[in-house]
């Protein structure tokens, strides 16, 4: 999977938008429409909203499926919620009264987008990303939610793993595809090398290699990014704070995608991933596009472009 995350336009797009992803060979592109949450403090999940983005309601989402697959673009929907000062990963409760309280508004909320999925052809649905205690501590839940949307939904179905709890998840088995986001942790290096990177992955490729076999299921990087700052291949969520006075380092940016695709662009078990993230028309960007995982504009470009044009092994759709 050549894929690229889209970042919800706030206003409309068209084919040029598709024009610049088909330039850097993109075959997937990822949409991912957020609900907001207060998380443990009350269940409630808000979401196609007046006020989002065009490109966050149903209408933009609509539109930029077909859009996609009128340049013969597959398409992940990826529903992801979002706790302002928090994280999903993070959500648990006390007692059974709050727990069925929280399923029964994920259920809707899930629901509501897979339907979407359904009735717009789209080829690949993520049920859930980062919740990384309420998998573990409510498998049954997911079980039946993954069961209920086959029902209906006849593509194909993941979950979205943190990059440091993917073998404690109990539902893969149930899933078409095994899913993290890969922000492994590699190196504080400023501007890592080739060397250091490759040194670095080899370790975490190898668990990565045995766990997709043991699973017997293709493994897919659900997101895979880097900033384009100084050590920008070691914690991204620790980097993200105070990012506007980071010094910006294409190179490092590039470095690190470039070993990040070419530590796993062969094996046949890896089924390729989704960059995160593309600003269409530079549009949705926080404020510092320059330093943000985006590589347009960048050296990343270039590597994104080059790696993308190249074929692979297969693995079975």
């Amino acid at each position: 999977m050549k894929g690229i995350t889209l970042v919800a336009p706030p206003s409309p797009i068209g084919q040029p938008e598709m024009d610049a992803l088909i330039k850097i060979n993109t075959e997937w592109i990822s949409l991912v429409p957020y609900g907001f949450s207060r998380g443990t403090d009350n269940p409630k999940i808000r979401y196609n909203l007046d006020r989002q983005w065009w490109g966050e309601k149903q209408e933009g989402i609509e539109t930029c499926i077909a859009l996609a697959h009128k340049n013969n673009i597959k398409v992940m929907l990826k529903p992801q919620v979002y706790i302002h000062g928090s994280w999903v990963g993070d959500v648990t409760f006390d007692n059974e009264k709050d727990w069925q309280a929280w399923e029964n508004e994920y259920n809707e909320y899930i629901h509501f987008y897979a339907k979407m999925a359904a009735e717009n052809d789209v080829e690949l649905f993520c049920i859930g990303t980062e919740y990384k205690l309420a998998v573990q501590q409510r498998p049954e839940f997911w079980r039946k939610l993954i069961k209920d949307i086959r029902c209906y939904y006849s593509g194909k179905l993941i979950y979205s793993s943190n990059w440091d709890g993917y073998d404690k998840i109990p539902i893969w088995d149930d899933l078409d595809y095994i899913g993290i986001s890969a922000y492994f942790p590699l190196t504080d290096d400023k501007t890592p090398s080739k060397y250091t990177l490759e040194k670095k992955w080899k370790p975490i490729k190898k668990k990565l290699a045995k766990f997709s076999r043991r699973n017997g299921k293709p493994l897919i990087f659900t997101e895979y990014g880097y900033l384009s700052i100084d050590k920008c291949a070691w914690r991204a969520w620790e980097l993200e704070k105070g990012v506007k006075q980071k010094p910006i380092n294409e190179e490092a940016q590039a470095n690190s995608y470039n070993m990040l695709l070419e530590t796993f662009w062969e094996e046949e078990w890896w089924g390729g991933g989704f960059l995160w993230k593309w600003f269409p028309a530079g549009m949705g960007h926080e404020g510092y596009p320059e330093r943000d995982y985006t590589p347009q504009g960048k050296l990343s470009e270039k590597v994104i472009q080059d790696w993308y044009g190249k074929s692979r092994l297969s693995i079975s759709d």
